[in-house]
Order: structure tokens, then sequence, then C-alpha cells
């Protein structure tokens, strides 16, 4: 696939992806394009209702304005997954699968691997974007199979998108729209130890996408519920968004962008001071009788490099990363 460079800016090293989910009909497209978002994200409920015109002149809105689409389908019947994405082209299909039962145990994921692998070979242009599921900070997170979920569709994923586990799902078999945040830390570790793209989706909102994005630092923020018009009982609506609060969430996002970029150019500074710290430490050592000290200090300056250059790493995985 061609690289996504609709927001490109060599001068701005993070180009954070905004995702906006649920959005299904053209009027909808229009207002999120005139928002600034990235990524426009829909949904295909049942596979008795996989062809919709109105939904397929939606992409092709999105299309015209080089804005991204995705497309959730929430089924896995092969032949109609087929015809769905010969229909509508995304640039994306997504999974949000469950991947762990009820008890946050990872399941059998051979048969939703194979699928992935067998689309990819015969959509090679249509990205695949895997949700990877994280439980809220308060649910525990000892033994819940992250990376393992991660390891497993990393070959045959193009994206990542964290979203938040729950034991009892809102809709059944899917992660997703429940309006709650993630373990951000358990979403930082990911992103570190991951070579793909990584989103993080989750309960994010123009209230805390900001600081969620200077901790976790992901590729990009995505929202649907917290996007949403809220009922007379304060209930997220769904597929009815809130135009204000798009424009405030992609607001929030590029605000945090600022930041995230001018501390990749500090970074990328202080990671030259070290490899130079280095260098003129191992000039300095004796060629024989190194003492124990020095091999230390060296190993730590080592340490601190790597760890640098993943941050550093994270921070330059922006939109301009995402093909």
């Amino acid at each position: 696939m061609k690289d996504d460079t609709s927001r490109k800016d060599s001068g701005n090293i993070t180009n954070m992806i905004v995702q906006i989910y649920e959005i299904q009909t053209p009027q909808e497209a229009v207002k999120c394009i005139e928002s600034g978002v990235d990524h426009i994200g829909s949904v295909l409920s049942t596979k008795e209702e996989w062809r919709q015109p109105l939904l397929k002149e939606m992409f092709q809105v999105s299309k015209a304005a080089d804005v991204k689409n995705s497309l959730i389908p929430l089924f896995q019947e092969e032949e109609t997954l087929y015809r769905t994405l010969e229909y509508y082209v995304p640039a994306y299909l997504h999974f949000c699968d469950s991947l762990t039962n009820p008890l946050g145990q990872q399941i059998d994921l051979e048969a939703m691997i194979g699928l992935q692998r067998r689309l990819k070979k015969k959509f090679p242009e249509i990205g695949i974007m895997r949700t990877i599921p994280i439980p809220r900070k308060s649910e525990g997170s000892q033994d819940f199979p992250l990376l393992e979920n991660a390891r497993a569709f990393a070959s045959v994923s193009d994206i990542f998108l964290i979203d938040t586990w729950v034991q009892t799902e809102p809709v059944g078999g899917f992660v997703g729209i429940t309006g709650q945040t993630p373990d951000w830390d358990m979403a930082r570790e990911l992103i570190l130890q991951s070579d793909i793209p990584v989103i993080l989706a989750g309960g994010l909102s123009p209230d805390n996408v900001y600081e969620a994005l200077l901790k976790v630092i992901p590729a990009g923020a995505d929202s649907c519920t917290q996007t949403n018009r809220i009922d007379e009982s304060g209930n997220s609506i769904r597929f009815k968004k809130d135009f204000k609060k798009v424009e405030k969430f992609v607001s929030e996002v590029r605000r945090a962008e600022e930041v995230l970029s001018e501390k990749a150019v500090q970074l990328s500074l202080k990671l030259d001071e070290l490899k130079e710290a280095l260098e003129d430490r191992e000039a300095a050592l004796p060629a024989h009788s190194v003492r124990p000290h020095q091999i230390m200090i060296i190993e730590e300056l080592e340490e601190e490099i790597d760890l640098k250059e993943k941050e550093l790493k994270r921070l330059k995985y922006g939109a301009a990363n995402i093909s």
C-alpha cells in the first residue's frame, strides 16, 4: 500500500492519526473531514446487511478527500467478507473479535490468524487492523495475555488498536464501545514491544486524550463512545456523533502532537550526547586490566541508549509511518 502522506510534515515528527468510529453516512464523513479526522471508521452489524449503498457512498467521499477509512464487520463468514471487501475496498479491514474468555484467559487464535492470512493474500492492497484488548487498571493485569496476543497477530496485521477489555462485553464476542479506559501502563508496554504501529482507543474523550497521548505515545488516537451524542439519561447514543466533541478531540490530539514533537527533538539530542559519551568511555578503556566499574558504566550507557531509542521510535511511529 502507498504511504499515508496526507498530513506528512517534515517539521512535525509525530503526526498522530485521529480515528473516529461509527461514521455511517456521507454527510457525517464530510463533517469528520472538515474537522481534520484522518481515519473514518464504520461498522457492519450483520452479514445479512453487508451491502449498503449509502455506506459505500460514504467510503467514496472519504477516498476522494484522501482520508483513510476502515470497516469493522461483526461477522467472520469468509465468502461474505470477500464480497464485502470487493464492494467497499476499504483502506483497512478491522477485526475486533474477543481474544480471551470471560476470565481474561487466552483462547485458541488459529482460526482468526488463518483468516487474516488468507485475506492478506487475496486482498494485498487492503490493510488489516486488529484490536488487542487490555483490561482496566482496576481489573489487575498480572496474567492477562497481552503480549502473547500481540505476538500471535503481528505477522498478519498492519496496525494494532488497543481497546478496553471487560468481562461482560457490550457486544458479545467483540472488544470495544465500553466507554472505559484500559490500563495505560500496559498500553505503553505493548507499544514499546510492537514492531507495527499501535492506535490507542478505549474511553478516549476530548477531556482525557491529551493526557493519554503524552503518557502512552501511540501512533494515534481513536474515539467512538465518548464523541457520541448523549441522551436525556446521560447515555451515549450509538451511531450518532457530536461533532463539537469531534472537533475538540482533534484539537487535543494536535496539542499533544506538538508537545511530543518537541520531546522527540530533545530526545534525539540526548541520544547524540549518550552515544558520544559511550564512544569516549570505550576509547578510554585500557588495553589490559579493565575494572568492573568501567564495564558497569558502559553497560549502563548502553541500556540508557537502548531505552531512549525505543522511546524515539514510538515518537516517530505516527501517521507518516502508517500505510
